[in-house]
């Protein structure tokens, strides 16, 4: 150690003695840190794909609801030995690193596209529009789902360097996504399409159709604030739905992501194959629902037709009998099973029940069967659509128009979670009774993810301030701005 240690005082002496005589200043060495083997300008369509396979749920992402909890909120899934989630235990989970990973490769993607240094090389993964477009709208859907998991978050101050960036309230954050989403569909240039695409394969139609229906299912979220005709939810969503670009009203245009498998599997597969684990059933509220309708799905939305009762503590829920079925195919899913964001059927249930608020003069009722045939044509049932309107149970009737496109919709969303949470706090649709075995003071369903820990050590004066709005503080039963 001594020899070391007098080898680097040597080494360090002769620096010091060339700085004072050869070399002026520290520049004359150059760029000696610069490896000239590494561009410094990244390759945009590979900072899309990942991005887009993180959304997807890889790596603890945003879709798969088993990573979130919201599926177990919506009761899509129960847990079959661990049961603390669906129990409604305190998650106090962050989001930071939803901010550096994929939100911060999206904003990265919009920056190079913009700034002239770089915008004409990386120009190479299609046009500068097309680029920034495709970006935007994802960006916007990833923080739609944040804000609807924890409410006011950072937003304007996000992405820009700023280690401590305020709390927008979740107001203003929707009415930047809304106005994001509008200059989004303008953004596309008529250009190269844009490589790295595993949604729509770079096709700026089809993605101004996703912005268009993600514009309408936002405004379609802030029912409870603006409910009546002329209020800003149904003003937004009537310029959406009136847009000439169109939506997605057809299952070939459903907004999905193309895992090809190998390095990029389908977070499901990853779940149940890769890591070989069975923690997660498709819940007995789920199949007790379809088995009720005789719905055909109930053959694919589980792995047997049997679920797994929901909301048992872990004495109980190791005492089940075998039988019960997993997620989708469970441990016979595919690597390269695609991950539906939006589906036709969702935004069709949006326009049925716009128009059945009287938002727009479309018929209700033909959309509301339009969108039931969506959902029974994605699960290979088309054929048996005609059959199961015509049930009472289901048929949309003189009566319970809302519930039925409640319902209806928490079914048509399957498996993702995260928006069959949200829309069932803002409908109340369908009705769900709260786990048995319910750990949290309230016993209640959450209405929110806490604040995380981190936030409070990193960020604790604007964290703080953010909480404070919160009527009932920083709690799993405080509502958000949109949920009162």
């Amino acid at each position: 150690m001594k020899r070391i240690f007098k080898i680097s005082s040597l080494a360090l002496a002769s620096a010091i003695l060339l700085a004072g005589t050869g070399c002026k200043k520290i520049k004359d060495f150059g760029d000696t840190n610069t490896n000239p083997n590494v561009t410094p300008i990244p390759v945009t369509a590979a900072l899309l794909t990942e991005s887009i396979a993180e959304l997807g749920g890889r790596q603890g992402g945003l879709s798969i609801a088993t990573y979130t909890r919201p599926g177990y909120y919506a009761q899509y899934f129960s847990e079959t030995q661990y049961p603390e989630a669906s129990l409604y235990g305190v998650p106090q989970l962050e989001f930071a690193q939803n901010y550096s990973g994929f939100l911060n490769d999206l904003q990265n993607i919009i920056n190079q596209n913009t700034n002239p240094e770089t915008k004409d090389a990386v120009s190479v993964s299609g046009s500068n529009g097309n680029q920034i477009g495709i970006a935007k709208i994802l960006k916007s859907y990833a923080m739609w789902t944040i804000t609807d998991r924890w409410g006011d978050v950072p937003y304007s101050e996000s992405l820009t360097g700023n280690a401590t960036p305020k709390y927008d309230t979740q107001e203003e954050i929707y009415a930047g996504i809304l106005q994001d989403l509008t200059d989004a569909v303008g953004s596309f240039d008529g250009g190269a399409k844009m490589n790295g695409d595993i949604i729509y394969g770079g096709d700026p139609a089809s993605w101004k159709k996703f912005a268009n229906s993600l514009r309408m299912l936002v405004s379609l979220r802030m029912s409870k604030r603006y409910p009546s005709a002329g209020g800003l939810a149904a003003t937004n969503f009537l310029a959406a739905l009136n847009d000439a670009n169109g939506s997605i009203d057809q299952n070939t245009e459903n907004a999905k992501i193309n895992f090809p498998g190998g390095a990029y599997q389908n977070p499901w597969y990853v779940s149940y194959v890769v890591s070989a684990r069975v923690d997660d059933a498709i819940s007995s509220t789920m199949t007790g629902t379809l088995s009720s309708l005789n719905d055909p799905r109930i053959n694919k939305y589980g792995s047997t037709t049997t679920g797994f009762p929901y909301g048992l503590d872990r004495p109980h829920a190791v005492a089940v009998p075998s039988g019960w079925g997993l997620v989708l195919a469970g441990q016979a899913i595919s690597d390269a099973d695609d991950v539906v964001l939006v589906n036709a059927a969702t935004v069709l249930f949006a326009r049925a029940e716009a128009a059945e608020r009287g938002w727009t003069t479309e018929n209700a009722a033909s959309l509301y069967a339009q969108a039931v045939t969506a959902s029974m044509e994605q699960w290979g049932y088309a054929s048996g659509a005609a059959g199961y309107l015509a049930q009472g149970t289901v048929a949309y009737g003189a009566t319970d128009h809302l519930k039925k496109i409640g319902t209806q919709r928490w079914i048509a969303m399957y498996p993702d979670g995260m928006q069959a949470w949200a829309e069932w706090r803002r409908t109340g649709y369908p009705v769900l009774t709260p786990a048995q075995y319910a750990s949290n003071s309230s016993g209640q369903i959450p209405r929110r993810f806490v604040y995380g820990t981190g936030e409070y050590s990193t960020n604790n004066a604007n964290v703080t301030e953010a909480a404070g709005r919160l009527s009932g503080g920083d709690t799993q039963d405080s509502k958000m701005w949109w949920d009162q």
